[in-house]
């Protein structure tokens, strides 16, 4: 099988050996983004903030791969705590299409940032 790896520099670089996101039988798969910026600081204070920024970090990944987030068929969503799990929806909702994809939400101790999110997309067959 063929794989096919995507960096940007419009997303924080991996702190890790991994990728940003690997394509694979005709399935792509972004490593977790979190709220920080290219140069991997922080951004904002609140759950709203930090939330709008994770997407937009996994937004940049998928572009860079030529595709966005209408192709997310499955996301995973790691919550510093559940109570934002409401707001989480709303946020949600504005960057993914219906039908919406599959979702695991987690309650995760995330070490100074309030949320983490990672998916898969289905890729064109173009």
């Amino acid at each position: 099988m063929t794989t096919q790896t995507f960096f940007t520099s419009q997303a924080p670089a991996p702190v890790g050996p991994y990728s940003q996101g690997v394509a694979a039988g005709g399935l792509l798969f972004l490593a977790g983004q979190g709220p920080f910026d290219e140069t991997g600081a922080l951004v904002g204070e609140t759950f709203a903030e930090q939330a709008h920024r994770t997407f937009q970090n996994l937004a940049a990944v998928a572009a860079e791969a030529g595709t966005d987030l209408g192709a997310v068929v499955r996301l995973g969503a790691y919550l510093n705590s559940l109570d934002d799990f409401a707001e989480f929806n709303a946020i949600a909702a504005e960057y993914l299409p219906q039908p919406y994809p599959a979702r695991t939400t987690i309650q995760s101790d995330l070490l100074g940032f309030l949320i983490e999110l990672d998916a898969v997309l289905v890729l064109d067959d173009d």
